[in-house]
């Protein structure tokens, strides 16, 4: 399995960012897609989650702000930030955990895409 994120960029604060998240390969079963959010020097941070019965939860930092969103019949979520703030400048990261049938679950990640908003 790969993800493939995309969509960071540099925008002022109270700008908009889409980020995307495509995942190829064999994908048994998706247990949930994830956000996470590492800035320079930080550990890495759970955005938001959304699990395959479509239950979200949602850093208290970003609700409001943030919506996540699958584009149904591909394996393509979205992050859509609006109201975006100088603190959510970070690295985003896309996160994918796979149910098998053995009932083990395998855990993948993007490569990351740079969000900078500057105030």
């Amino acid at each position: 399995v790969q993800l493939q994120a995309s969509g960071g960029g540099s925008v002022q604060a109270g700008g908009s960012l889409r980020l995307s998240c495509t995942a190829s390969g064999n994908i048994f079963s998706i247990n949930a897609i994830g956000w996470y959010r590492q800035g320079r020097g930080e550990q890495r941070d759970l955005v938001v989650v959304i699990n395959s019965g479509g239950r979200t939860n949602y850093a208290d930092s970003v609700k409001g702000r943030f919506t996540i969103f699958r584009d149904e019949g591909k394996n393509t979520w979205y992050l859509q930030m609006n109201s975006l703030k100088a603190e959510d400048t970070g690295t985003y990261y896309c996160n994918l955990k796979e149910g098998s049938w053995q009932g083990l679950e395998y855990e993948y990640w993007g490569q990351g895409t740079l969000v900078t908003v500057s105030s």
